[in-house]
């Protein structure tokens, strides 16, 4: 844990999330995560439903991703998918978008999906503390070169006050902001920090690397959340203390005002980097509590994760008793790759996770 960085961020952490442990520090299963059946290997991919598959494109790659061609976009019919989002009749095409992890330095996966064929309802125009909410962070290595040119090119979509990053406490400098993709989804912009030398008998802190940095969900009941992520999901916490925090500058980042909020990091094993870490944030608003609005898979503006388990069978059969809920039609589905896989709603907000499972073959 870089201890100068923590220093340097003070409040800023609530935002900032797993650059609280982003020296990349060797990551382990605990002990206990083998002893009950069916466990979570790490985290593999976010999902994320679109409007218009080419204009979310070239928002994404303005932004750093690259897209990965050979995995093909091209509108086609998938039984298996539909039965995974328990809809009908829906036609999809996607994208597979990379960006290097900012902790491990290996590519991390974001697919962008379209459906048609169906009614969907579209989610833009949410306020970032709404329960349900997904984001994801990414630390990027000149916040505010990216966000003039974002502005220039007509993709700039600011929550921030101003619309502009907003400086660190205690700076000038703008640092961190959230804005959205084109149907409203969240990104946090988090500006690249220098090197930091030894001081006050702490050791230097390299650079942050550049890349996609963690993954975040509006919860509503921060306790509930935690065990169903932590307790049941084999999540890591990373520290139980969690202050209600407020003011300007938290207010700021989000364009809001008035906010109270507290957040929790669970950090799960990079499926295709086991020792280092991908921190799921949980983050609570004290007074922004109200029923979650309805919503489903195939919505415009819904986000997931997917997560890769070892027994699956096992591991749904405890989802279901902690009170998840099974979105795929009869439950798990074998996919048009092999692999076994099943959707699920927390218990809390109904946050999506695709949980699946690898053929052994």
């Amino acid at each position: 844990m870089s201890q100068p960085f923590i220093v340097r961020l003070a409040i800023a952490a609530a935002f900032c999330a797993g650059l609280l442990a982003r020296s990349g520090a060797a990551f382990s299963q605990s002990p206990e995560a083998g002893a009950v059946p069916g466990r979570v290997v790490g985290v593999a991919h976010i999902g994320r439903m679109v409007s218009n598959l080419d204009t979310s494109l070239r928002f994404y790659k303005a932004i750093g991703f690259t897209h990965d061609a050979s995995v093909d976009s091209s509108w086609h019919d998938d039984a298996s998918l539909n039965r995974l989002y328990g809809i009908r009749g829906a036609r999809s095409r996607v994208a597979r978008m990379v960006l290097d992890s900012s902790v491990s330095g290996q590519p991390f996966v974001v697919y962008l999906r379209e459906l048609k064929g169906i009614r969907r309802r579209s989610l833009a125009g949410y306020v970032a503390w709404e329960p349900g909410a997904s984001h994801f962070g990414m630390v990027v290595p000149d916040a505010a070169a990216l966000w003039a040119q974002l502005k220039a090119d007509g993709m700039l979509w600011a929550r921030s006050w101003g619309g502009e990053l907003i400086p660190l406490p205690g700076q000038t400098q703008g640092a961190l902001a959230y804005i959205t993709d084109p149907d409203g989804l969240d990104i946090e912009i988090i500006n690249q920090h220098p090197p930091m030398p030894a001081q006050d008998g702490r050791p230097a802190s390299p650079a942050a690397l550049p890349g996609f940095h963690h993954i975040g969900l509006i919860v509503l009941d921060s306790d509930k959340a935690r065990a169903f992520y932590g307790d049941l999901l084999g999540g890591r916490l990373q520290t139980s203390v969690a202050p209600w925090m407020s003011g300007d500058f938290t207010d700021s980042v989000v364009g809001g005002h008035g906010n109270v909020l507290r957040f929790y990091n669970e950090a799960f094993a990079q499926v295709n980097a086991p020792a280092s870490s991908m921190n799921f944030e949980l983050v609570e608003f004290q007074n922004r509590k109200k029923p979650v609005d309805a919503y489903g898979i195939a919505d415009i503006g819904v986000g997931y994760v997917a997560l890769q388990v070892q027994g699956l069978d096992a591991l749904l059969a405890r989802a279901k008793a902690a009170n998840a809920r099974v979105v795929s039609t009869r439950g798990i589905v074998t996919l048009e790759d092999g692999a076994r896989a099943v959707l699920i709603r927390d218990p809390d907000v109904g946050g999506f996770i695709e949980l699946f499972e690898r053929s052994r073959s």
